[in-house]
């Protein structure tokens, strides 16, 4: 894997992290973060709808399963990185701080952001799916069948 393919991954999880990011949480932990860069808009921020498409046991033929409202936007640091976000629902100001994140993760101060930002976002989502993994699994009931002896 070349270091363009590495990039391009390590981006691909950020950016899914920052989507998935509960909103109130994500503007906690951006809050602690300074200096907070100068940008432009590329695209304000923006709400929109989605078609999401499915199929069938994962490889029927695709069909259109609904729409979901998305906001998405584009903003350029003033020292040229650009930055991308589409959310989930309506949430302006959620798109806005995933699209700074993005572009700021590009610069220098991005291993910095990472450990502000990113690894407790990472680690209370990995959290949150182990407990509802445990509340799952102690509901499981393992079926069993005795053989019945034809005395």
């Amino acid at each position: 894997m070349t270091q363009t393919d590495q990039n391009i991954e390590a981006r691909k999880g950020w950016m899914g992290l920052l989507a998935k990011a509960p909103p109130a949480q994500l503007a906690a932990l951006f809050d602690t973060v300074e200096p907070k860069p100068g940008f432009t808009w590329l695209r304000p921020c923006e709400v929109g709808g989605v078609m999401l498409r499915g199929r069938m046991g994962g490889t029927g033929a695709p069909f259109n399963l609904g729409e979901m409202t998305v906001t998405r936007c584009a903003l350029k640091l003033e020292t040229g990185e650009v930055g991308h976000a589409y959310v989930q629902g309506r949430d302006k100001a959620h798109a806005e701080r995933a699209a700074l994140i993005d572009a700021m993760m590009q610069t220098k101060a991005g291993e910095g952001l990472r450990a502000k930002v990113l690894d407790p976002l990472q680690d209370a989502m990995t959290r949150a799916k182990a407990d509802r993994a445990a509340k799952a699994a102690a509901t499981k009931v393992d079926f069993f069948t005795m053989v019945r002896g034809d005395d």
